[in-house]
């Protein structure tokens, strides 16, 4: 009988969002299931709303909680029936790792729209037996970890050509802006305005502008527009000048709004084209009520949303951006730097970066094993209470 997998985690145990490195387990791999050593994992906006119970009232978030959804690494074992995935192939997973499989959704490769629920990446439920835990009865465990057990339907391959770094961030955010794109057919002859200028945002000019589009960047003041046409957009509109805001009246055919806190959205709804389209990407009290008046209208209303896409989506955009070189604006962090990175995210990204967790440290960080006496390494070492050798079992911290 097939054992279950070992790994290690960052999770924390309360929403104060306090990480510590955990032992956890996977299920035995399964006869259609992939294992994936974990190299990297991108850390979403999301994951702090969600490990600090944000949405509570929703969906009370289940401790330890282990977040990420944007995660990559190499395949190193399949299971018998396996014919998507090889030993050896750079492997992605993003916020899905199983749907019913049976709904028209799910067949047109759009799981993010099950009709029976699809399973989240992390604090989901086996709802349809392809995402089962260990022990069983769980939630999800996400990508903060060493191992990634995954269906191979959920598996998305990333090109050899593409940096492993850059490719967490796609499986999130790529798709993300790229769905609502492709969804509302934007091209070479798109007017598209991408709204805030964080990690989503810069994202997004990229992708608009590997399609074709004509992208114009909007933000409050100035202050962000060399980042914005670095990052390839054609104009560029202060949301603070009345004058710029009203000459852009009605001239977009798409209107990405990325802003995930509280806002006027109404300001840039006007934006949009007479038959154009504001969507809202990023997570407001808002995004419910324009699902609902969209459906109603029968699609006619200016407003609309979006959030993940299907796994065909998540495969084309990591292709697209392998193909035309597209490499999301991201730093690489040691797992110790969690709270660092939190803190960034929920101020306003003034890099616009998307951060990557280098899961190498969580195994073992000690001198012995990773052979570095770094200042910066030790001081990591010390701020999560690493005293001795995972590997030889001589530890003081918490390992429960």
């Amino acid at each position: 009988m097939a054992e279950p997998v070992d790994m290690m985690v960052m999770a924390c145990k309360d929403p104060s969002c306090d990480f510590k490195p955990m032992k956890m387990k996977r299920r035995p791999l399964g006869d259609e299931d992939v294992l994936i050593d974990m190299v990297y994992c991108g850390v979403c906006h999301t994951d702090l709303h969600i490990a600090a119970n944000h949405v509570g009232g929703l969906q009370p978030t289940v401790y330890p909680c282990v977040p990420g959804h944007e995660l990559v690494g190499v395949c190193t074992r399949v299971g018998s029936k396996v014919t998507k995935v090889k030993v050896g192939d750079h492997v992605g997973v993003g916020c899905m790792v199983d749907s019913c499989m049976k709904c028209t959704g799910c067949k047109k490769g759009n799981e993010n729209l099950c009709r029976k629920q699809n399973t989240a990446t992390y604090q989901g439920k086996d709802l349809h037996g392809r995402a089962a835990t260990y022990p069983t009865g769980g939630v999800t465990m996400g990508g903060y970890c060493t191992k990634m057990v995954v269906h191979e339907h959920f598996a998305i391959l990333i090109p050899k050509n593409y940096p492993l770094a850059s490719a967490g961030p796609v499986m999130c955010a790529g798709v993300t802006m790229y769905e609502p794109l492709r969804y509302w057919k934007a091209g070479p002859s798109s007017k598209v305005a991408v709204v805030g200028l964080g990690g989503l945002g810069m994202t997004g000019i990229k992708v608009a502008k590997a399609m074709g589009c004509q992208v114009t960047a909007i933000s409050r003041g100035e202050k962000k527009k060399a980042l914005a046409e670095k990052s390839g957009a054609d104009g560029f509109i202060s949301s603070m000048s009345p004058e710029q805001m009203q000459a852009a009246c009605q001239s977009f055919d798409l209107v990405l709004d990325t802003i995930p806190t509280e806002h006027d959205y109404t300001q840039y709804q006007k934006l949009a084209a007479v038959d154009g389209k504001c969507v809202l990407i990023g997570i407001s009290n808002a995004f419910g009520g324009a699902i609902i008046v969209d459906a109603i209208t029968g699609g006619r209303s200016t407003m609309s949303a979006s959030m993940i896409g299907g796994v065909q989506s998540t495969q084309e955009i990591i292709d697209l951006c392998a193909k035309h070189n597209i490499v999301l604006d991201h730093k690489i962090c040691p797992v110790w730097e969690l709270g660092k990175i939190f803190e960034e995210l929920d101020s306003s990204n003034d890099q616009g970066l998307r951060y990557v967790l280098d899961l190498q440290w969580i195994a073992c960080p000690c001198a012995a094993c990773t052979g570095t006496n770094d200042a910066e390494f030790l001081d990591g070492f010390w701020v999560l209470g690493r005293f001795g050798c995972w590997n030889l079992g001589d530890t003081q911290t918490d390992l429960e």
